[in-house]
């Protein structure tokens, strides 16, 4: 059996087939869903749902039960149990991914566990993306690796955050053989993690481990903005040298508005006299109603779940909750994020 999907507002509608999800069929029909992961991992094509009911064969990971309750499903695991009627996610225009050649510039450790590389961008203009979003280093075999860009749209040179993981073909292996000039293969920008500065409420950007590379190349694009609303950043590691850029973080009040910055430690040493705990529980002791707030989430696919649901138990509005799920919303074949 079949079922006609409506999307809200529009003129576009199309149909899906009982083995199919909806954005299967929407994708069949030329209809453009915004996606990413297609395996339930990262949220990017949350919709609405108007009209009509869905199921799962399995529930999705990056949909919270607090934002189904709300009549929110995830389109790539969604399946139609009647004709719908829904509404996508707002979103701006999203630039068209290319493959491009990028030059070396620079590698270094920014702690023991994470690498700074910067590329230079090589082709007649310079890369296009939104500040959030992501990119694929293209490997010899064919495999491919993600990692979010670090710094604001801003020209060819680009930074990125890699955590280096034991063992991993390109973090622990190929990445310590790159030296300046070196070329590699990518294609960006990909993902549906970005700014969206038509919300203007204060922002509270939430980040574990390297997922602070997307929240600084979205703080990097707000600075010296007038319009920037207050920003308050709270970003969890384990211990206090894995706070690998806390010194540049801490200089960022000069150029953003209202800017607060809270680091939160799960396993400090003695000495430390700062937070302690899970990085999300930082948030909600330190505000007693999160309604007013868009909501930033990126790192570990437990802290984003676990966030979301005590987030909107606070009154967080799933409107103004965007996420990127690193192991799950760049997850390639082979190898998890990163390696």
């Amino acid at each position: 059996m079949a079922y006609q999907v409506i999307l809200f507002n529009t003129d576009s509608s199309f149909t899906v087939q009982d083995d199919e999800s909806v954005l299967d069929g929407a994708l069949r029909a030329g209809v453009p869903l915004a996606h990413d992961c297609r395996m339930g991992g990262c949220g990017t094509c949350r919709v609405k749902l108007l009209d009509g009911t869905v199921s799962y064969e399995d529930e999705p990971f990056g949909l919270s039960p607090e934002e189904a309750a709300e009549g929110y499903a995830l389109a790539c695991q969604a399946r139609p149990q009647s004709d719908l009627v829904i509404q996508p996610g707002a979103s701006a225009a999203m630039p068209e991914p290319e493959r491009r050649s990028a030059v070396v510039r620079e590698v270094r450790s920014l702690c023991d566990s994470v690498r700074h590389l910067l590329l230079e961008v090589e082709g007649d203009a310079p890369p296009v993306f939104l500040a959030g979003q992501y990119m694929n280093v293209h490997l010899e075999d064919g495999s491919a690796r993600s990692f979010s860009m670090a710094s604001a749209p801003n020209g060819r040179l680009i930074d990125f955050h890699v955590r280096r993981i034991p063992g991993g073909s390109f973090t622990d292996r190929r990445l310590a053989q790159l030296r300046a000039g070196d070329r590699v293969d990518i294609t960006l920008p990909l993902g549906g993690f970005h700014y969206r500065s038509a919300d203007y409420r204060p922002l509270i950007m939430v980040a574990t481990g390297t997922g602070l590379a997307p929240i600084r190349s979205i703080l990097q694009s707000l600075m010296d903005d007038p319009d920037c609303p207050p920003v308050t950043l709270y970003w969890g590691m384990r211990n206090e040298a894995d706070l690998y850029l806390d010194a540049e973080i801490r200089a960022w009040g000069e150029k953003l508005y209202d800017f607060r910055y809270v680091p939160v430690l799960s396993r400090p040493e003695p000495g430390w006299t700062g937070r302690t705990g899970h990085v999300q529980q930082a948030v909600v002791q330190d505000h007693g109603s999160l309604e007013e707030h868009a909501l930033y989430l990126c790192g570990a696919p437990a802290m984003v779940r676990d966030a979301k649901q005590l987030f909107m138990a606070n009154g967080a509005s799933a409107d103004h909750i965007y996420a990127d799920s690193f192991s799950f919303a760049h997850e390639l074949p082979g190898e998890p994020l990163g390696a």
